[in-house]
């Protein structure tokens, strides 16, 4: 189905669009914002659909917020991964704030109590240029390409204008194997690594040496002190530049006094290195393996930190010792009930939630209610500049 229709644009909702009506049915509808007038082209939907989703691609009545798109080939039919580069950096915090609202409101029947901050740097930067890292896939040309939006179909990069410039220059630099997955991380220390379907990738051609670099440097300091990481090139780190030292500042202010911490989805260690660099004995829990051996790596020489390769929620049934503080950092789709259960039968004082998807925390925030925890606090950063992705900082206390 694909025709136009006009549209009166409302809310902003999750996942980087606004709602609209059309003969009594919900319209999803991208690259508009609200309060605008727009035709509209119908991308998904039928006649017999409950709703529709639609692209703007014709302005009839614009907003105040509307700005030029900082990368076209995110606009209609184009790639997803910028789906805000079309509204005015204070305006794409307002929207992420009112999704933040909304999802409190609807599934956790409370407000939600923060605002959503600007990382350091970013509005003189224009909210680019901030990713450290990357991810494409090569077409059948070679070139590094994205996926359009919802679809199969890849288009070429001809910039990755929300890339740091070192980054943007490696992605686009070269021609890989076609249908590759390419990776692209650069390090606090300037230094960049490519990965070509996991290995490392040297002057054009899979680096087949056997001490080839597969790890990056990162540094995170915090109130003067540094804390130093090794982190595989294709693993998980957070891809903001400013991020690690945001959140990591940010969990250890929330986590207060705890003298015991466990750190459940854990990753290389980014909040357990600094947790245990200040005398706690923490207990570190990643499912992946990499991550969890990069945490080891991480955590060499601090023997008041366990490092437990498992999952979350078994490790909290079959028992990580008495805590006076949880740090949860899960995936987008939240702990859920089976570890918010096994969780809450710790009886842990505090609970220091980080989150990446707005409706899972709001689900979560009702779930640990249940069990007698109160949201004492939350905090939203915009890590994720033009697009409607954002990370939010919870503390919750058993009442």
């Amino acid at each position: 189905m694909s025709h136009t229709i006009r549209l009166e644009i409302g809310a902003p909702a999750h996942g980087g669009h606004c709602i609209a009506r059309y003969d009594g049915r919900a319209v999803f509808v991208r690259h508009a914002l609200p309060g605008e007038v727009v035709e509209a082209v119908v991308t998904e939907g039928g006649d017999d659909a409950r709703f529709w989703r639609a692209d703007a691609v014709e302005i009839l009545e614009p907003s105040t917020d509307r700005v030029e798109p900082a990368w076209p080939l995110a606009g209609p039919g184009g790639v997803g991964g910028a789906e805000l580069s079309h509204v005015a950096l204070p305006a794409q915090r307002a929207w992420k704030l009112a999704v933040l609202r909304e999802a409190f409101e609807r599934f956790a029947r409370q407000e939600f109590p923060g605002t959503v901050k600007a990382a350091p740097g970013d509005d003189e930067t224009g909210g680019l240029g901030y990713r450290t890292r990357v991810t494409a896939t090569a077409d059948v040309q070679g070139r590094a390409a994205m996926y359009v939006f919802r679809s199969q179909r890849l288009l070429a990069l001809n910039a990755m204008p929300l890339a740091v410039p070192e980054v943007e220059a490696a992605l686009l630099g070269t021609r890989y194997p076609a249908d590759a997955r390419i990776g692209v991380a650069q390090g606090s220390d300037g230094g960049v690594r490519v990965t070509v379907d996991g290995r490392p990738w040297r002057a054009g051609k899979v680096d087949q040496r056997p001490n080839a670099a597969r790890s990056v440097h990162e540094r995170v300091t915090l109130d003067g002190e540094d804390f130093d990481f090794k982190v595989d090139a294709d693993g998980f780190w957070q891809v903001h530049r400013a991020a690690p030292g945001v959140l990591a500042g940010e969990v250890l202010a929330r986590v207060g006094d705890a003298r015991r911490v466990a750190d459940l989805y854990a990753g290389a260690g980014l909040f357990t290195l600094p947790l245990a660099a200040t005398g706690r004995e923490v207990v570190s829990v990643e499912t992946d393996r990499g991550a969890s051996r990069a945490a080891k790596r991480n955590l060499h020489g601090h023997a008041n930190a366990s490092i437990v390769h498992g999952d979350a929620r078994r490790a909290l049934e079959s028992g990580i010792g008495q805590q006076d503080a949880v740090v949860l950092d899960p995936p987008r789709s939240g702990a859920g009930k089976r570890t918010i259960d096994a969780l809450a039968g710790t009886r842990t004082e505090r609970i220091v939630y980080v989150a990446c998807d707005p409706v899972a925390l709001a689900r979560d925030t009702s779930l640990l209610a249940e069990h007698g925890y109160r949201l004492v606090d939350a905090q939203a950063f915009d890590l994720f500049p033009m697009t409607h992705h954002v990370e939010t900082v919870a503390t919750f206390t058993l009442s």
